[in-house]
């Protein structure tokens, strides 16, 4: 199982890959677009298990609409958005 984080922005993507230890296998900026995605998949390649399914990478990224998201969905992999205040919201209740 991978997890991926995707902080989205206007012209790039800051993914990092996970597996289900928790430990960080690769951290990336990818560009948006067509080039991006492509990376991204070959970064999946890479780290998911030889028998691993697409159904075994999990994205949180914070929008839910657009063409990456489609290939993300297109791809497979299971898709979370995450919106970006929840998870401020969360931090300022939860830290010191």
């Amino acid at each position: 199982m991978l997890f991926i984080g995707d902080d989205w922005a206007e012209a790039h993507h800051d993914v990092e890959i996970e597996d289900d230890s928790g430990t960080v296998l690769v951290r990336r900026r990818l560009a948006d677009g067509m080039a991006g995605i492509t990376a991204l998949h070959g970064l999946v390649a890479e780290h998911l298990d030889s028998a691993g399914e697409p159904d075994q990478v999990l994205v949180g990224i914070k929008t839910e609409r657009g063409p990456w998201v489609q290939a993300l969905l297109a791809a497979g992999y299971t898709v979370y958005a995450v919106n970006p205040m929840q998870v401020a919201r969360y931090r300022e209740r939860h830290s010191t």
